[in-house]
């Protein structure tokens, strides 16, 4: 057996259901030391945010990392969110979507994605 959760796949498809039914699509997030938000929309230990491709830049929705870069208050900000941390996904306009028990966790998320370095060539005098 192995470790692929369902989650990422299922999140990924009720954002297209969304999308296609012209809806609005929420993630409900359960802030955690990984996640990457601004803090003073956390209320409780959650933020919801709308990911619609009006809201958001660059959406990248991976099997670990859910990341976009969003405006709150005006204010550009690059957020960061594990999958596992997702509580649910649904339409702002019908309330329908999916929501996530905790033993539907899945895996912990290994290291935050990153921009890839530019590497010097290494050259190497040989007489």
């Amino acid at each position: 057996m192995n470790d692929l959760s369902t989650r990422p796949y299922l999140i990924r498809a009720i954002y297209e259901w969304c999308i296609d039914g012209g809806h609005t699509p929420y993630l409900a997030v359960r802030v955690n030391e990984q996640t990457e938000v601004p803090v003073s929309y956390v209320k409780d230990g959650e933020i919801v945010l709308n990911v619609s491709p009006s809201a958001v830049r660059g959406l990248e929705m991976g099997n670990e990392w859910i990341s976009f870069s969003g405006r709150f208050g005006g204010v550009s900000f690059d957020i960061l969110v594990p999958v596992n941390a997702v509580i649910g996904i649904f339409s702002k306009e019908t309330g329908q979507g999916l929501v996530f028990q905790a033993a539907d966790a899945g895996p912990e998320p290994t290291e935050p994605p990153t921009e890839p370095k530019p590497t010097k060539p290494q050259l190497k005098l040989v007489k």
